[in-house]
């Protein structure tokens, strides 16, 4: 008999211990991906940008800002230093991020780290240093700081109403929004942040030059920049390679870069060279692993030996050369191979009201007077409404002290002390407020030199009060006051300029032969699966058969030269550029580099083919699937900056179905998954100079056909070549005949 179908069970919603139902529990929720999306991920990422990772137009970050006010309110800015641990704790109540986060702030900040052109924490004990990757700080229970006299100008007139304050993350306190700095601390200082989506890169300024660009675009908004602050200048010094094209564009867009190289000098009596300033984008630790990787590959034969001077004098860096080495030679080509010369990226992006915007420094500049202009705005009525509240008060003075025997009756003859008040508002015409002022008198104040001075006080009352009502109906005059708090901060602070500036550079940049690599013959060679080895002559004529990986195969065994050019053409349209000379000497015992994650290509990408060049002549031919063929200059893939990774290196328009390294023009064999082959000769296929190019026709394919392969012509053994010959592309190429069917491919 057929079972009997039970009913489905129904699953019991559990219970909180106390009989209370638990809804939903245990249920999954579908919801779309763009909701989620919306809900979570944005806010995320909003926050990030909005209260986190970029500056505002008085150049801190939250993190930045919320630690300074900390130490402001904690009296650091006149008293003695205090334990950086104290801080920290304070801070907390400002930033609930952990005690880690707030001390990496604090440490930059400080002048001992030398993070920062203008610091604004004075520091004790060890704080590191930004040139240093190894060079860590102490723990903040060991150091002390408090504030440089510099943030005098970055706290002045916050109590007079010069900014908005918010509640803190759980209302208990408040907070500035913003701090009233007197100078733009957002081009002062080099600000670095990423947040989701958009980054902020802000090179520092010259303080000195800053407060002069500043004035002058304030009394004249099309004053040429670079005539007062003709670049950047950063706190760990270096030369600045004067670009004018690149620095207007930084000047202009906010975005660019500036290229920084280190400052040496060359020690005769120890045959050294001693580095002492480095581009703010590297480290000493960086610098010292490259040069050491460039001497164990052979590249570098001038240095004998390398080691790290650092000490309380600041940053050392000494090289120790062989006899008879040109130091200036050297130099030259280690700030071509090796961070001593970098770029500094440029990427002004600043939150304006809320919202990030990249600028300009002009724009930066009219934004920050806006700002500024606001501050100054907001401290005169404050100054101007508290003057207004004390002359008031003296006017009610003036009126008592016309009969003082009748405020004194007045007061004595009034039963109730409720109704004194009252009685002298009534007395003598004055206000509430005003009687309270002089209630509150004392007796021995009512003589002839308390009376003069209240009276000469009125008197300068009224001409202040005239000036600052001045001040906030003409524009003119609020800027004539920022002008002068810029010349003194110039004045009290400014520094001389560290960074120095090279208008005339010696290229070091260019395509010039690799004189540390070393010009040997080498034979090479590449498998199917992506292995690489060189092998010597010497050692090629003592060994035996080529050792493989299992199903691997040779397609490329060449004569050449150590100093030659490889290029490794992948599938995800990219090329990696290297030396035959940047892989050790092999043998034919070993496997060799497997180039996939010797070059570090990405996950899931295969090199296609091998191309190897000494001067990059000729042309990359590529033939796609549908049976057109991009013939492509090789001088396409030389570049001025000796870039190891281009993207977009042929057309992804279509799949790949061969490639081929032409020195010059030739004939080639192309065969088809029909039986076809044709020779074509590669004058016929014009070059296109965009890497991207789809290219021309040259194989008719009928459907479900293919091309299986491409190679040169020569060495094929055909018994009558005119019959695969074509004249005119594309053509279809005729079938193979049974005796040219068993043409293999060789090495190339």
């Amino acid at each position: 008999m057929p079972k009997k179908k039970q009913a489905p069970k129904t699953l019991s919603r559990p219970q909180l211990g106390d009989g209370v139902e638990i809804l939903d529990a245990g249920s999954v929720l579908e919801e779309p991906i763009t909701r989620t999306l919306e809900t979570n991920f944005m806010p995320y990422a909003m926050s990030v940008i909005v209260s986190r990772a970029l500056p505002e137009i008085d150049g801190f970050k939250p993190a930045h800002r919320k630690v300074l006010y900390t130490m402001y309110g904690m009296g650091l800015l006149k008293g003695a230093r205090t334990k950086s641990a104290n801080i920290v704790g304070s801070t907390m109540h400002l930033n609930p991020h952990g005690d880690q986060a707030i001390y990496d702030t604090l440490v930059r900040l400080a002048r001992g780290n030398e993070s920062l052109l203008v610091p604004f924490v004075s520091g004790k004990g060890n704080f590191g240093k930004a040139y240093s990757r190894d060079m860590a700080y102490a723990a903040s229970r060991y150091t002390e700081a408090k504030l440089e006299d510099v943030c005098a100008e970055l706290f002045g007139d916050i109590d007079k109403d010069t900014v908005d304050f918010v509640d803190n993350y759980d209302a208990t306190t408040q907070e500035p929004k913003l701090l009233p700095v007197t100078f733009p601390t957002i081009l002062a200082n080099n600000t670095l942040g990423i947040a989701v989506g958009m980054a902020s890169s802000i090179c520092s300024f010259n303080l000195a030059e800053l407060c002069e660009t500043t004035i002058a675009f304030l009394k004249n908004p099309k004053h040429d920049l670079f005539s007062t602050m003709p670049a950047p200048d950063f706190v760990g010094g270096g030369q600045i390679l004067y670009d004018a094209s690149e620095l207007r564009k930084v000047y202009e867009t906010g975005r660019g870069s500036v290229r920084v190289r280190a400052r040496y000098t060359y020690k005769k009596e120890g045959n050294c060279i001693e580095i002492t300033e480095i581009p703010p984008t590297t480290t000493v630790e960086a610098i010292m692993d490259k040069i050491t990787e460039l001497v164990k590959a052979g590249r570098v034969k001038e240095i004998s030996d390398m080691r790290d001077e650092t000490d309380l004098g600041g940053l050392k860096l000494t090289i120790d050369l062989k006899r008879g080495q040109d130091a200036d030679k050297l130099m030259h080509r280690l700030f071509r191979m090796t961070p001593l010369e970098d770029n500094f990226p440029c990427n002004f992006n600043i939150l304006i009201g809320g919202m990030p915007r990249v600028m300009g420094v002009g724009e930066i500049l009219e934004e920050w007077s806006a700002f500024r202009t606001e501050c100054v705005r907001r401290r005169t009525c404050y100054d101007l409404h508290g003057r207004q509240e004390r002359l008031h008060l003296l006017d009610g003075l003036a009126a008592i002290l016309l009969d003082i025997d009748k405020a004194v009756r007045i007061v004595r003859e009034t039963a109730e002390e409720s109704e004194v008040i009252p009685n002298l508002m009534i007395g003598f015409g004055i206000d509430e407020v005003q009687a309270e002022y002089v209630a509150e008198i004392k007796l021995r104040h009512l003589n002839r030199e308390y009376i003069l001075k209240r009276t000469r006080e009125r008197g300068d009352l009224e001409k202040e009060i005239a000036r600052l009502q001045e001040i906030l109906s003409s524009p003119a005059k609020l800027k004539k006051v920022i002008v002068a708090e810029l010349t003194a901060v110039a004045k009290k602070y400014g520094q001389p300029r560290r960074s120095e500036i090279l208008y005339e550079v010696e290229e070091a940049r260019g395509e010039e032969p690799d004189e540390g690599m070393p010009d040997y013959p080498v034979t090479v060679f590449y498998t199917r699966e992506g292995y690489f080895k060189k092998i010597t002559p010497q050692s090629l004529r003592m060994s035996g058969e080529q050792k493989l990986k299992e199903g691997d195969a040779i397609t490329v065994r060449l004569e050449t030269k150590n100093n030659a050019e490889l290029l490794f053409f992948t599938d995800k349209c990219q090329v990696y550029k290297c030396r035959v000379g940047d892989f050790d000497d092999g043998k034919a015992s070993v496997m060799g580099d497997y180039i996939p994650a010797r070059l570090g290509m990405g996950e899931g990408e295969s090199p296609v083919y091998m191309a190897l060049t000494t001067d990059y002549a000729g042309h990359m031919l590529f033939l796609f699937a549908s049976g057109k063929a991009a013939k492509i200059p090789m001088e396409s893939y030389a570049t001025k900056q000796n870039r190891r990774k281009l993207v977009n290196a042929f057309s992804d328009k279509e799949p790949l179905a061969a490639v081929l390294y032409l020195p010059e023009d030739c004939e080639i064999a192309i065969r088809t998954s029909a039986g076809r082959m044709l020779l074509v000769h590669t004058a016929l296929i014009p070059a296109k100079q965009t890497k991207a190019s789809a290219g021309v026709g040259v194989v008719t394919l009928k459907k479900n056909q293919k091309i299986t392969e491409m190679r040169p012509a020569a060495g094929l053994e055909i018994a009558e070549p005119h019959r695969y010959r074509v004249r005119t592309l594309p053509a279809l190429g005729a079938l193979l005949r049974g005796e040219d069917m068993t043409q293999q491919t060789s090495f190339e």
